[in-house]
């Protein structure tokens, strides 16, 4: 496990020497959207029977810098050892496919959850928040953070330089984010853009750890959770076929 422990720590204390970027950052542009959405439509929006908008907007936040995040750790760490030409250094250690998805996945938690808290703890005394349901608000981001932390696995092997990864980013991630009811509920949609969310399994990760403060959500949170861990695990079972393979790694 030594290798393990130490792909680990190498991949958490990269994004913390630099916390102000990685993570200072991304807290104050949750909380730069929570200003301004939640003092425009406040007094004109409510999803929720008794719950104000700025209350509603808060675990769409928390989670969509949970899963931004998350994508970003593993896909720029991956990327950048891959220009920089020390990926040779995390090859040639006797280190398994395992060791190596499970250092980078975990270390995407890690940020994604630390991101979260930050912006969880600086918008709570702005927004008055009830907790119907904790275990489902840490089960979704804790198989969000793991999700995306996939998801960059792939794409940060997958791209070849950083025009590819910020296309990946740009067209997919940040569309099916912002896309996903972070700033509203789908049932405000036509039918076709209801229906066409319903594909989106960002929606149904937002969705469900909303739904562990409100107990209100758009869909059985049984449901978003079986959707979750579908994709889930098709996107390890990728993952870990790429790094078996050594795809676009050993050359």
């Amino acid at each position: 496990m030594i290798g393990f422990q130490t792909l680990l720590y190498k991949e958490v204390l990269r994004f913390w020497k630099v916390a102000t970027q990685t993570i200072t950052a991304p807290i104050m542009t949750a909380l730069l959207y929570l200003l301004i959405f939640g003092h425009a439509l406040e007094a004109h929006v409510q999803v929720y029977p008794g719950v104000k908008y700025t209350a509603f907007l808060v675990p769409g936040l928390v989670m969509m810098s949970v899963l931004q995040n998350a994508f970003a750790n593993s896909s720029s760490s991956l990327i950048q050892s891959k220009i920089t030409g020390n990926l040779v250094f995390i090859l040639l250690p006797p280190l398994s496919h395992w060791e190596m998805f499970g250092a980078y996945v975990i270390a995407s938690i890690v940020r994604g959850l630390a991101v979260g808290a930050g912006v969880f703890l600086v918008t709570i005394w702005i927004a008055d928040l009830s907790f119907v349901a904790p275990w489902w608000i840490v089960i979704f981001a804790l198989l969000g953070a793991a999700m995306l932390g996939t998801m960059g696995l792939i794409a940060g092997i997958w791209a070849e330089k950083f025009d590819q990864l910020a296309a990946f980013q740009n067209f997919l991630i940040m569309p099916a984010t912002f896309l996903s009811g972070v700033f509203y509920s789908i049932h405000s949609l036509p039918p076709f853009w209801q229906m066409l969310s319903r594909f989106n399994p960002f929606f149904y990760m937002i969705d469900g750890f909303r739904y562990g403060f409100f107990g209100h959500s758009d869909v059985d949170p049984m449901a978003s959770l079986a959707v979750v861990l579908i994709f889930s695990v098709a996107l390890t079972g990728i993952a870990i076929w790429m790094l078996k393979r050594g795809y676009k790694l050993r050359h």
